[in-house]
């Protein structure tokens, strides 16, 4: 009997314990959501004086679960055939592919049996010294030029040697003018310090083309970029996108397609125009995008080696910047 009262007193004083942990680990979890909230920083604390640039707002929603039940097939070098969700909130690609046609290594788009898309390329130093008049006479309508990047191992941002030579030669040529910027930025300070960079090359020039965020994965080496989150990168095309347009530009996003299903947060960077990279005869994307680059070996008079080739679907005809009265 004896026996008995002491094992439910022991019994007792355990349950007795068991409950004051619960109690205090409720305790410390609601101490540290509380301390959380309360030490929380947003992407544009700290007011800044009305000339300097701003930054750009970060908003986080979660969007990833679809329940509608629609999807996407693709195919992906491990499982084969997979599916994933169609996100209705982005919107889906209006292009007519059998309205999309080949002739002389070129796409063209036709709308009521009227060529309505433009023939582009985009540069870098990599192209050499390029004859931009020959460009043009090869029908060549715009040409993406790059400003720079930042390099993949010690993340300094770097000008192209040939920037001003291609972007002086191609508006000169008649050529109209976009801008990109190879990106390895890993947080939302790096990328708004490459779109600083970014303007501040553009000040003397006036281009219509967008300026295009280009943050790209390194293959086969280690790079900076290797462990960027998904949230991460979403937040550096916004910072960037943002700062871009700030200053009266057109923003873009360049990515390829896998990249693009597999890495980019779609949702929060649909309001932003999307340049396509899939090397094939008809693009496989769902989602919307202004123009689709269709090949990295084209052949331009004019250019030495290999060159990529664009379509954009309608020209971007208006200045991406418009410029100052004092400078009429």
């Amino acid at each position: 009997m004896a026996d008995n009262k002491r094992k439910l007193r022991f019994k007792s004083i355990a349950l007795l314990e068991a409950v004051i942990i619960l109690f205090l680990a409720i305790a410390l979890i609601w101490v540290g959501l509380i301390r959380g909230r309360n030490e929380a920083v947003p992407a544009n604390a700290g007011s800044q004086d009305p000339q300097v640039r701003r930054r750009a707002v970060i908003e986080k929603e979660e969007t990833f679960y679809q329940l509608d039940g629609k999807k996407i097939l693709m195919n992906d070098g491990t499982y084969g055939e997979i599916f994933v969700p169609v996100y209705e909130d982005v919107p889906a690609s209006t292009i007519d592919l059998n309205e999309l046609t080949m002739r002389n290594g070129y796409a063209y788009y036709k709308e009521n049996g009227q060529v309505v898309s433009t023939t582009g390329i985009d540069v870098s130093e990599f192209q050499n010294e390029i004859d931009w008049e020959q460009v043009k006479q090869a029908d060549i309508d715009f040409a993406f030029i790059r400003v720079g990047y930042r390099t993949y191992g010690d993340g300094i941002v770097t000008y192209d040697s040939a920037f001003q030579r291609n972007i002086e030669g191609a508006l000169d040529a008649g050529i109209k003018v976009g801008v990109y910027f190879y990106s390895q930025a890993t947080n939302a300070n790096e990328a708004i310090e490459e779109a600083d960079a970014v303007i501040d090359a553009l000040a003397p020039y006036d281009i219509t083309y967008p300026v295009v965020y280009d943050w790209e994965l390194v293959g086969h080496d280690n790079a900076r970029t290797d462990g960027v989150s998904v949230e991460a990168l979403a937040d550096c095309c916004i910072s960037f996108c943002e700062r871009i347009k700030d200053s009266g530009y057109t923003p873009m996003i360049y990515q390829n397609t896998g990249t693009a299903m597999h890495k980019l947060d779609l949702p929060r960077i649909k309001d932003y125009d999307f340049w396509l990279a899939e090397y094939a005869d008809k693009p496989s994307y769902y989602y919307d995008f202004k123009i689709w680059q269709y090949s990295n070996t084209g052949r331009i008079p004019g250019i030495e080696g290999d060159v990529d080739l664009n379509i954009c679907f309608r020209p971007y005809d208006g200045k991406a910047k418009a410029k100052d009265k004092d400078d009429t």
